[in-house]
């Protein structure tokens, strides 16, 4: 069997990624197969997310909040309590900008004696969750970047920036990006989903700081190198301001292939219309030793966004699900 081949029963996924992004995917995902698992960066630094780990020792709640409420459940009651759980608290004061679901996680965490794992299983219980939410390490992690500036008159041409927040509003363009720490604990429940995945999904979302960041992780990549599944990836809709200002989708690739460490890729899905460079772009597919799937997977109205349908009718024709 081809990697990702599972017959009759639906295939057992593990999406990496965070924020939106992985968001995005996991809403294609889950009208594919119940037997999913998000594996979520926990290296965001800014908003909730970075008020609360300066000040708990927790992991950052806010991709983790999200990924989880991607997943809820269909009926009325998870609804309302998805929408309770992605409210922002209004106001001036120290909650002021809260997502209400980071508070009620921390709490979890802090009930569950610091099991951030145990909290997420609770909280998706709650929410009738579709599938399980894991963090990409059990320590918060710091992104560490060298970003080149686009001005030639810049007398610092590179700088290094620390923080998911500012490598995402620098400038220029991103040339490194490293952990800290290097080598951070990984939780057994996600080395064991790898291991057992069909199909593991990297991508849409921030490449540097959103996808990146898991072939970064020593355990994972290795895991991920062992692996037998099917890997695909979801290329962008367009580039990132800030991060990735100007990189066509053949950069994004090379960029990706570059941190792959072994990880091989099977199957790169594009957006059909938003690819300019096709036979560049296949191309740099084919280096990578995997398939290129040219799909309509916008949004309709011509928003760079993933529509859940669109793109989960081109996930069901590359894993052979009907």
């Amino acid at each position: 069997m081809a990697p990702g081949t599972v017959g009759a029963r639906p295939p057992r996924v593990v999406a990496f990624g965070g924020g939106h992004g992985l968001a995005a995917a996991l809403g294609a995902w889950r009208r594919i197969t119940a037997d999913l698992t998000a594996v979520v960066t926990v290296a965001d630094d800014g908003g909730s997310s970075g008020r609360i780990r300066r000040e708990m020792p927790v992991l950052p709640p806010g991709d983790l909040r999200m990924a989880l409420t991607a997943l809820a459940g269909e009926d009325e009651r998870t609804r309302r309590v998805a929408e309770l759980l992605q409210h922002r608290l209004g106001g001036s004061g120290v909650l002021a900008g809260h997502p209400v679901g980071n508070l009620v996680l921390t709490g979890l965490v802090e009930i569950h004696g610091g099991d951030t794992v145990r909290a997420l299983d609770t909280l998706g219980e709650l929410l009738g969750a579709c599938g399980r939410v894991l963090p990409m390490a059990d320590v918060p992690l710091d992104l560490v970047a060298r970003v080149e500036s686009t001005d030639p008159d810049d007398p610092a041409r590179v700088r290094t920036i620390r923080g998911q927040v500012a490598i995402a509003s620098t400038p220029g363009r991103v040339r490194e990006i490293r952990l800290s720490p290097v080598d951070p604990p990984v939780c057994s429940a996600v080395l064991e989903a790898i291991a057992a995945a069909d199909v593991i999904s990297l991508g849409p979302g921030s490449w540097y700081t959103s996808v990146l960041p898991h072939l970064l992780v020593p355990q994972l990549r290795a895991a991920l190198a062992a692996a037998q599944a099917r890997v695909v990836v979801v290329l962008n809709l367009e580039p990132q301001p800030g991060e990735t200002d100007g990189f066509s989708p053949e950069e994004h690739l090379s960029v990706l292939q570059a941190h792959l460490g072994g990880v091989a890729l099977h199957t790169v899905i594009a957006d059909a219309d938003s690819v300019v460079d096709r036979h560049g772009l296949l191309s740099a597919v084919r280096e990578c030793g995997a398939e290129l799937v040219l799909a309509p997977v916008a949004e309709l109205d011509g928003s760079p966004r993933h529509d859940p349908l669109r793109l989960a009718a081109a996930l069901a024709s590359v894993v052979g699900v009907r």
